[in-house]
């Protein structure tokens, strides 16, 4: 008599006992990361520059927050870098 056969991987192949022995063993082995997606594993958001940079809050109104928001959206960048450049013209300025 055959493994009783639990469903299908995505690419149709049966699971059954066999392959759930087969994952468990494989899984006990331990997995390099990026070896079950394929991808690299990284640590959140790529940083801006040479160095990580600490995330920090900011209040504003909410038309404010509007406004930097719409611009970010035109100029196609992010709210944050938005503020970062306003900031820096502000500081320079100063």
């Amino acid at each position: 008599m055959s493994d009783p056969v639990y469903g299908h991987t995505k690419d149709g192949r049966p699971i059954t006992d066999a392959t759930v022995e087969g994952l468990a063993k494989q899984a006990d082995e331990g997995y390099k990361p990026g070896e079950l997606t394929g991808k690299r594993r990284g640590r959140g958001r790529p940083p801006l520059g040479a160095a990580a940079k600490p995330v920090g809050s900011l209040r504003m109104e909410p038309e404010l927050r509007a406004a930097v928001q719409e611009r970010a959206r035109i100029e196609g960048v992010s709210a944050s870098e938005i503020v970062r450049r306003a900031l820096r013209k502000y500081l320079d300025s100063a």
